[in-house]
């Protein structure tokens, strides 16, 4: 165990580990907007797209307890003690953070969200080091977090530029979720030193799932086009989530959040690389704009890591 933290804590295992976590999540952006035709869901049908939500990360739950019993030779339960981390887990890193982004993305654009979407990654690193005192705010930090972020933000930006105006509802909600989200990447760290990073991320995704899709249904929400590929689909879309955050969780118990967070600015340069391959948006991607905007993440990520 001594030997596999040691290895874990190496720039190069947590870069690779990261970037296999964020290939996964990029690959999300476009299966989402596949999965939504093959279950004719609209653009504007929030209600079945909470459900739709809710059906993967209970798959994703189950797949990942099933997975992670397997690999350890025994079933993973939550201790006693750990049933409440379960539940602040689930709360922060799934219901609030997905109810409040899909509610937003419903009243915003895709650019718009994915750009605020990545102060997720500033966020997690002024809440781990002011709030929770975990780690020290250094320049390194702030500089390389800078320049991730304008690698996001050039990658977004098409020749119209960024639309500023503003609604609660719309960015207000998206700004909320990467709120959320932020709080839940400390709350790995602090609860993954008592138990597993995986058993966590196996019940409070199912926990957060089933809630989700009671409130799709509840909302009117409804999942119709089952087939092979739809479902096959849907399975691979459960083992982004379960394979992902169980990788980021591990990464997050041996490692400073920053050093870890910082990736994340990868998530939506994978998510419009892989959309331009799979759904043929090669506007963005495939561009000098979109060779600038991966160099200047690649530095930011280099920077953190540095310091």
């Amino acid at each position: 165990m001594e030997n596999s933290s040691v290895m874990l804590k190496k720039n190069w295992v947590i870069c690779l580990l990261a970037m296999v976590c964020c290939v996964l999540w990029g690959s999300a952006f476009p299966c989402v907007k596949i999965g939504y035709q093959m279950f004719a869901i609209e653009a504007g049908d929030t209600a079945s797209q909470i459900l739709f939500a809710g059906a993967r990360f209970t798959l994703a739950g189950v797949l990942t307890v099933v997975i992670g019993s397997v690999l350890s030779r025994r079933l993973l339960v939550p201790g006693k003690g750990s049933w409440h981390m379960v539940g602040k887990l689930c709360l922060v890193q799934t219901v609030i953070q997905y109810l409040l982004f899909y509610i937003g993305l419903a009243n915003t654009t895709g650019v718009k969200s994915s750009i605020i979407e990545a102060s997720n990654v500033f966020l997690a690193i002024l809440a781990s080091s002011l709030l929770f005192h975990y780690e020290k705010l250094g320049k390194g930090k702030v500089i390389g977090c800078v320049l991730g972020f304008a690698g996001v933000v050039l990658i977004n930006l098409n020749g119209t530029g960024l639309d500023t105006s503003m609604s609660f509802l719309g960015e207000g909600c998206v700004f909320l979720s990467t709120v959320s989200y932020a709080f839940s990447s400390v709350l790995i760290k602090k609860y993954s030193q008592k138990e597993n990073p995986v058993t966590l991320s196996g019940y409070q995704f199912m926990a957060g799932g089933l809630v989700m899709a009671l409130a799709g249904v509840v909302m009117g929400g409804r999942l119709e086009g089952f087939t092979a590929v739809s479902t096959g689909l849907l399975v691979y879309m459960a083992m982004i989530s379960a394979v992902a955050y169980s990788l980021w969780g591990i990464l997050l118990k041996y490692n400073p959040v920053g050093k870890v967070a910082v990736y994340g600015f990868m998530n939506p340069v994978f998510g419009v690389i892989l959309s331009a391959l799979l759904l043929g948006e090669q506007n963005q991607a495939f561009t000098f704009q979109g060779l600038i905007s991966l160099i200047l993440v690649c530095i930011g990520i280099y920077v953190v890591n540095r310091e």
